[in-house]
């Protein structure tokens, strides 16, 4: 590794106009994932002192954007419970991550197990798994390091979404819908903080730079495989695409950003603290932020319908193409 993560973090901008210039985007893919890579063993120097993970440390107190931190309950709270709570939100994060990505890994191979001999697509899968695979062992690897009993997904919700390696088979085009409602939530947030300067620690600051830097192209091959493919597709197979794209991007954005239920039962945290802080039109507005960028590309695809915008706004991640709901604290550091 020669260069720092930041120099990655910019996604690769093309318009898919033919077959060409897809095939183009997917060469450039594999190139700088060859070129610029990290792994999580190799590239992290855990055992540095400066590294160390103590969940009493200060630098873990709740980022200004995360609702709870404003409460009076927390604030209220000592020192050390409130560094506590804000290492059980980023460990969570990372668990849920680590639990996603091992889905995606599933069905990357999935539909890489069906692709005919010479089909670039196959090189670049590999490329992503391996690097999902770091990925993986990076968040777990941190967690291990709290020593807090997290969990990650909730139990049922975990059973449900071992079918989501499967949905290959059935439609790679709502599989990679899949892939950005898991991916641009995070990836949302963790550029959030980054821009804010509300990452103190520097461990988390490292893990979260090469992860944007990586999901950056993971993002990005998502991105251009449904810009080359969702145009070809029937009438019913967009319709399908349409009620269906909502439904998963709702469920996805609030398994990634919503508090998690053994935190709240770990610290006896009020269920009215948990309202005001995350049952509010800000919260509301975060979670239909962090899934925009997907929502706009629906929306350029000739997804979103009259019909189905409906269900958009059922599950609170509507907004009209290219705006985003204005935060009361929207980020003014970044």
């Amino acid at each position: 590794m020669t260069k720092a993560p930041t120099e990655l973090a910019e996604e690769v901008r093309e318009q898919v106009k033919d077959k060409k210039s897809y095939l183009g985007v997917i060469s450039r893919l594999n190139k700088a994932s060859v070129d610029k890579h990290w792994e999580a063993y190799a590239d992290i120097p855990w055992d540095d002192p400066e590294l160390q993970v103590d969940k009493n440390d200060p630098r873990w107190v709740l980022p200004e954007f995360d609702k709870l931190g404003e409460t009076e309950w927390y604030k209220s709270q000592p020192p050390e419970i409130r560094s506590q709570i804000g290492l059980w939100r980023v460990a969570t994060a990372m668990k849920i991550g680590l639990q996603f990505e091992n889905l995606l890994k599933r069905g990357l191979l999935n539909y890489a197990y069906r692709l005919p001999n010479g089909r670039p697509e196959f090189r670049y899968v590999y490329h992503e798994t391996t690097e999902e695979c770091h990925h993986g062992m990076m968040f777990q690897e941190f967690v291990n390091r709290t020593k807090l009993p997290i969990r990650g997904m909730p139990r049922a919700l975990s059973l449900v979404a071992q079918a989501a390696p499967w949905i290959p088979l059935v439609s790679t085009e709502l599989f990679f819908v899949f892939v950005l409602g898991g991916e641009d939530p995070i990836d949302y947030v963790q550029r959030k903080s980054l821009k804010g300067g509300h990452i103190k620690h520097p461990l988390e600051e490292m893990i979260m730079k090469i992860h944007i830097a990586e999901e950056a192209r993971h993002i990005s091959f998502a991105r251009h495989y449904l810009k080359h493919r969702v145009p070809n597709l029937d009438r019913s197979q967009k319709a399908v695409l349409g009620v269906a794209a909502p439904i998963v991007l709702g469920v996805m954005a609030r398994i990634m950003l919503s508090p998690p239920g053994p935190m709240v039962r770990h610290f006896n945290i009020p269920q009215d603290v948990v309202r005001e802080a995350y049952r509010n039109p800000d919260s509301r507005a975060e979670i239909s932020n962090s899934v925009g960028k997907i929502r706009d590309l629906m929306n350029e695809l000739g997804v979103i319908t009259p019909v189905n915008k409906r269900l958009w706004k059922a599950f609170g991640i509507w907004d009209e193409p290219g705006t985003r709901r204005p935060l009361s604290t929207d980020l003014k550091a970044a």
